[in-house]
């Protein structure tokens, strides 16, 4: 594939990772979290949708983790780059065996430490993807500002991350700190999702995408 094939298919990718992302975190867990025992008896569809977005999710990472090693190539980051991309994925995918358990149970408290279960190992692989941005933004060489939102967005996920282990009153501060992790994520991530979409691979950028 050339460099411009894996730029649309890198771009395409985050698309279908945001909205697949989004459908099982804010529709799907936030209803087992709000009303466990009512989603799982009424509606169980939706939660088998939501597994299956979060499969989803994990199969386009380990894509990414690919085109954007093939994209570049020569920068000596690209590979410690995709190797903690990777671990994310591989530990999302194993935080994913926590909810098919949920559509057996009928108690409250066994489908909450179920899905508390789901969000903790996936805030360790979380930790893994803020070092791959961090990575990533000195890889990208793209405008500066999208290089700047990934890098504080990857700090940002590992300062959250640890915040959850290290703080016993987390809850207290959880708004603040999804709100400074979701903003750089979303303008760094989708910007750079779409930017590498529309521009990364043409003729004016090659020499860029390939730079060490």
């Amino acid at each position: 594939m050339s460099t411009r094939q894996l730029s649309i298919l890198t771009g395409i990718s985050y698309v279908i990772i945001f909205f697949a992302a989004i459908y099982a975190n804010f529709f799907v867990l936030e209803s087992l979290k709000i009303n466990p025992e009512m989603t799982v008896n009424e509606e169980s569809m939706s939660i088998r949708l939501g597994i299956m977005a979060f499969i989803i999710t994990v199969v386009f990472d380990v894509l990414i983790a690919w085109t954007l090693f093939e994209i570049y190539p020569k920068h000596y980051l690209s590979l410690l780059s995709t190797f903690f991309r990777m671990m994310h994925a591989v530990i999302m995918a194993i935080a994913i065996f926590s909810l098919p358990l949920i559509l057996n149970m009928n108690d409250k408290i066994d489908i909450l430490s179920s899905v508390q279960q789901f969000d903790t190992i996936w805030l360790i692989g979380l930790f893994f993807f803020g070092i791959h941005l961090i990575i990533l933004s000195q890889i990208f060489h793209g405008p500066s500002w999208i290089r700047i939102m990934l890098m504080i967005a990857g700090f940002m996920y590992m300062i959250d991350t640890s915040a959850h282990f290290l703080m016993e009153n987390y809850q207290d501060y959880s708004t603040i700190f999804l709100t400074l992790v979701a903003i750089p994520s979303m303008l760094g991530e989708m910007a750079f999702a779409i930017w590498t979409w529309i521009y990364g691979g043409k003729t004016s950028n090659k020499s860029e995408l390939n730079t060490n």
